[in-house]
């Protein structure tokens, strides 16, 4: 933080130091730690909060600080205000990231190193030639890596060396990363130790990392597994699934460096017959049935095809399906056909027979299933994409404005046709055959909806784009067939029956392929395969039934995430839930097979309550003291977590089996949990359906809050942007009290939130200047006022400081944890600065400000606890512990006492404004010097305590025409009607009325938006003369004046005291919150 011109950290460092003492205290004496109790928790005495265990494949940073803070103050809140609080903390290292960048970098260790340079050579590149790449005779400490020219060559892209060298780790150290388990031991402890220094109030008894690497947590596991089995809920299928070729397996959500989400994409594949005799080019495809092959989601629209579209400059390539037939497509596609059992060589990489632009292709006479043309003939598109399909595509123009524009392009278009080589009666004597009717375009929408928005060419893509949605749409919902066997039929119905003809018939084979690109995190491409494998049922409609009853119960803080979970319900079919390589838990009935890494996370929070007894507080289970993995079998677990009976086969102590269903028992459900609103999509929904199928309706979870994710520097996270901070750094930068304070200060609810490095430095700023005050105030605490609090200023403040613990205290119930912040520090110390200059000469009362110190401490303690422990025992000196010291005690808010001082303080600020300009003379405030030389002493502050006249009158209309259970006014016109009828309308000339009324009506009106009906009274709901009478000493102190004065305008006597300036009265009248000031 900086101070002054050089850069000073005594500040921040003040806050390290109190942080290291506090959670030294807490350490010692357990704060943290959490006990069931005998009796069941009443609703609220208890708090069960849990986070998405954090992937150990690298350190944590401000993105995981982010979305555990919501979890962490909402956890402080409930200990604060006495609930007993549950907060643990897991690690994660099931699936493949952690095993695919150990063998990544077993890989280029192997590829780089260079044996005959001791300690590596920064000159070498790649591999020696000549040596073997199974050579170990070097030992793995002295070498360093190089980049390989793949690397290099690379664009930029890390290698797995380079990344590790960025978490700062040597040479030496990096080597042991290639054995996976080293991971497990590495990244959770600096986890865990990091997580403490952000002042997480974790019961840390109760870690524990995944994989069989902890046999405590890998029986977990495998019941958990063994029950779906049981309940049909996990069986074996042939399904299409995203997979990845090179790690041999499916490829999961979080298996994927990038494609979260994505899904497979279905596709019909058109079988276009080649007609014999081929060209040159593909003469060596003779005596085969060669197909272009072209993938469509419309297969009701092949009557209509007049030609078949390629990208001229597009690489394609002749690939073997089976014995008899080629297809020709991008070898893109290709790939996943042979993962789909649709090549010769399934489930390997295709080679293709022959290797073909687009320009070979066109002018190709095809025979194509359904379509009217008995031949039609293959023609150059520009805009055909190679990267999604299989770059082959079908014509249909009567109801595609591509097709449509692509084709009237050619025909009108001579030079283009002989640029490509196109015959004319490859083109020419094609016309549009109408197939659909549309409701909106007809039976040639593609045609009309081209011409009415004036489309120029294939290549307006903007209008085609927008057309195209138009047409598909009002085509496939609404489009009545004109054509076929199913004429008559609706579009949407006749699709399937078509498609199913096509495949029946052999015309077409079905084709899948990934919605989006996804590389998995062997930097692997993606394909969609047919695997045969495990798969867990969701979607199953009774299982869907009670996962959306579950949901209905849940709290989920918005609606945007209710409806997140409502579509993810809608679209969630049957997951992969095995695995062949990485890390995990084995299939228990059959081991070949590893859980996933999304099914092995989604009950464990129910593993967290017996935890501490099974693993005595050592996170990888290496303490088999109290009870052996063995002794945990499915009776166990049964009776532990699912009401079965008690295990009397176990030779596991009754006492401790007691103590473990109690724990169960008490803890359970959770009552929240926290997460990114990405995973949605997958893991807390797959939690939700888990719950339903193992647990009882009781024991159903009660709430997910989920958020946005964390921008910094209003920018995307990321090491280019220098912007990228570990928990670690951001400690060491700002402090954790300040880390917490700026992502509290973040945002909330499901937008991104936006961490800002300034107001980090400046919490530090904030709460070391606090620290100082109240440290000066304690040692002049003799001096303070003793007397009760009695005075204006005290009640106010004394209120300021009853309304910060009411609406602090909502915000933390409902996780608003910047409007927490505000109202419990923000606004608080506003009040303070504002008591302390409202004073004067009796100084400020001793128990308000002891109060304060109390209140403050308290509503920032979830946020900032290791700053609040320090002013609780040390400037305090207060017992306990501040994170237990129970919620603050306020008195009833008196809201109208908070309007009284709003009036008081904007009635100052208008004053000095209106007196500066007064002695200024000069609106861009230029002093006059004889202006500045008689500076008033004296203040006539005017009073109009209700509004009278005209304005009265309005009032009463508003009044009368506003419907307080809508919240609304009659319509201006009824309005005007009532205002024209009334005694004012009639007592002039109406537009001068109207002119004169409205703007003051619709000022009020506005008003009403603002504060409430309140605004439509006739008079404030206090007393403006008893409250400006009161603190006439304030005003005059503020103003600078000797004297002032309170009169009121219905008093002719008072007015009188104007004087000279009686002329301003006349031109500014106070009324209703708007007193008059005149000085002299």
């Amino acid at each position: 933080m900086a101070e002054g011109g050089e850069r000073s950290f005594a500040r921040r460092d003040r806050l390290l130091l109190i942080e290291s003492q506090a959670q030294k205290l807490w350490a010692e004496n357990g704060v943290f730690e959490a006990e069931s109790r005998d009796s069941p928790p009443k609703y609220g005495e208890k708090f069960f909060g849990n986070f998405p265990f954090p992937y150990m494949n690298g350190y944590m940073h401000l993105g995981h600080a982010f979305s555990l803070s919501k979890l962490e103050f909402a956890a402080a809140y409930h200990r604060l205000r006495g609930a007993n609080v549950l907060l643990p903390f897991g690690f994660h290292c099931t699936g493949m990231p952690i095993k695919a960048s150990a063998d990544r970098l077993t890989r280029e260790i192997e590829n780089d190193r260079n044996p005959s340079v001791e300690g590596g050579n920064d000159e070498a590149e790649g591999k020696v030639e000549g040596q073997s790449e199974g050579d170990q005779t070097q030992p793995p400490g002295n070498y360093k890596s190089k980049k390989s020219k793949a690397v290099a060559k690379s664009g930029g892209v890390m290698s797995q060396w380079e990344i590790m060298q960025s978490y700062g780790l040597s040479d030496e150290e990096i080597a042991k990363f290639t054995d996976p388990y080293h991971w497990l031991t590495f990244f959770p402890p600096l986890a865990l130790d990091d997580l403490k220094a952000f002042g997480l109030g974790c019961d840390w008894r109760r870690t524990f990392i995944t994989t069989d690497m902890n046999p405590y947590f890998d029986s977990f596991v495998r019941w958990q597994m063994r029950k779906l089995k049981e309940m049909g809920k996990i069986v074996k299928d042939l399904r299409y699934t995203i997979y990845s070729p090179l790690d041999g397996q499916p490829c999961a959500d979080h298996d994927r460096a990038s494609g979260e989400g994505v899904n497979p994409q279905e596709y019909t594949l058109i079988k276009m017959e080649v007609i014999s005799p081929f060209p040159p080019k593909l003469s060596s495809l003779q005596g085969k049935k060669v197909y272009l092959a072209a993938a469509t989601l419309r297969p009701e629209t092949m009557y209509g095809q007049t030609n078949c579209w390629v990208l001229p400059d597009g690489d394609y390539g002749a690939f073997e399906i089976n014995d008899t037939d080629v297809f020709i497509l991008t070898k893109r596609a290709a790939r996943n056909l042979a993962y789909q059992n649709l090549s010769r060589h399934p489930y390997k990489e295709p080679e293709a027979l022959l290797e073909l632009k687009g320009q070979d292709l066109i002018g190709l006479p095809l025979k194509s299933p359904l379509a009217f043309n008995d031949i039609i003939y293959t023609l150059p598109m520009m805009s055909v994409l190679t990267d999604k399909g299989t770059g082959i595509v079908t014509s249909v123009p009567s109801d595609s404005p591509d097709d449509y524009m692509a084709l009237h392009d050619l025909k009108a278009k001579a030079p283009f046709r002989a640029k490509y080589g196109v015959k004319d009666e490859w083109v020419l004597p094609f016309e549009i055959i109408p197939i659909i009717h549309h409701p909106d375009f007809g039976d040639r929408s593609a045609e009309r909806i081209c011409i009415e928005k004036k489309i120029a060419s294939q290549n307006d893509r903007e209008k085609l784009d927008d057309a195209k949605k138009i047409i598909y749409k009002g085509g496939f919902y609404e489009g009545t067939m004109l054509v076929g066997e199913f004429t008559g039929m609706k579009v949407q119905e006749a699709k399937s029956l078509i498609r199913n003809q096509l495949l029946d018939l052999g015309l077409a084979v079905g084709y899948s392929e990934p919605e989006k690109k996804v590389v998995s995190r062997s930097r692997d491409e993606c394909v969609v395969a047919l695997t045969d494998q495990w798969y867990i049922t969701y979607g199953e409609t009774e299982w869907k039934k009670a996962a959306e009853e579950c949901l209905a119960s849940m709290n989920v803080y918005s609606e945007e995430s209710r409806h997140g979970f409502e579509h993810t319900l809608s679209w969630l079919n049957q997951w992969a839930c095995s695995r062949s390589f990485g890390l995990g838990t084995r299939i228990p009935w059959d081991e070949d097979f590893l859980v996933e890494s999304l099914s092995d996370s989604t009950i464990y929070m129910a593993y967290y309550t017996v935890a501490h007894i099974l693993q005595k507080g050592d996170m990888y289970g290496g303490d088999r003291s109290n009870i052996k993995p063995d002794q945990l079998t499915d009776e166990v677990w049964d009776f532990l977590f699912v009401g079965g009976p008690y295990p009397k086969s176990s030779d596991i102590s009754s006492s401790v089996l007691n103590k473990m269903k109690q724990e169960f028992e008490y803890w359970y459900p959770f009552d929240l949990r926290v997460s990114g609103k990405d995973l949605i999509q997958n893991h807390l929904t797959f939690c939700i359906y888990n719950h339903t199928a193992i647990f009882p309706r009781k024991h159903w979870p009660r709430g997910f809050r989920c958020n946005g994710l964390i921008m910094v520097n209003s920018e995307k996270m990321s090491k280019s942007k220098g912007n990228f901070k570990t928990i670690r750094q951001a400690i060491e930068e700002f402090s954790a009290d300040a880390t917490r304070f700026a992502l509290a200060d973040a945002g909330d609810g499901m937008d991104d939130a936006n961490f800002v490095f300034d107001t980090a430095n400046a919490a530090i700023l904030r709460l070391t200047k606090e620290l100082t005050w109240m440290e000066e105030v304690i040692s002049v605490e003799s001096s303070l006022r003793k007397s009760s609090p009695t005075t204006y200023a005290d009640r106010v403040f004394a209120n300021e400081m009853d309304i910060a613990v009411k609406v602090t205290e909502n915000s933390y119930s409902e996780y608003m944890f910047r409007e927490a912040l505000k109202s419990g520090f923000y606004d608080l110390q506003a009040a303070r600065d504002e008591y302390r200059l409202s004073c004067g000469s009796g100084g400020m009362n001793r128990d308000l400000l002891w109060r304060f110190m109390d209140v403050q401490t308290r509503l920032i303690a979830p946020i900032c606890p290791h700053y609040a422990e320090h002013v609780w025992r040390e400037l305090l000196k207060k017992d306990g512990y501040v994170v237990k010291a129970g919620w603050p005690e306020a008195g009833t808010p008196d809201f109208t006492l908070k309007k009284a001082n709003t009036y008081l303080q904007d009635t100052i600020v208008s004053m000095r404004k209106l007196m500066q300009k007064q002695v200024t003379g000069s609106k861009k405030g230029k002093a006059n010097a004889s202006n500045a030389q008689n500076k008033p002493t004296t203040g006539l502050i005017f009073v109009n305590e209700q509004f009278d006249g005209w304005k009265r009158e309005c009032l009463r209309m508003l009044q009368s025409k506003f419907d307080a259970s809508t919240g609304a006014f009659a319509p201006d016109g009824e309005i005007l009607v009532e205002l024209q009828k009334s005694e004012i309308g009639q007592a002039a000339n109406f537009k001068q009325i109207q002119k004169l009324c409205m703007p003051f009506v619709r000022f009020k009106k506005d008003e009403v938006k603002t504060v409430g009906v309140q605004a439509l009274e006739l008079r404030l709901p206090f007393g403006e003369i008893q409250v400006l009478t009161e603190n006439v000493e304030l005003i005059a102190r503020q103003l600078g004046l000797d004297c002032v004065e309170v009169l009121s305008v219905a008093d002719s006597d008072s007015v009188s005291r104007a004087g000279d300036h009686a002329s301003v009265l006349n031109s500014n009248p106070p009324s209703p919150g708007n007193p008059t000031a005149i000085f002299f």
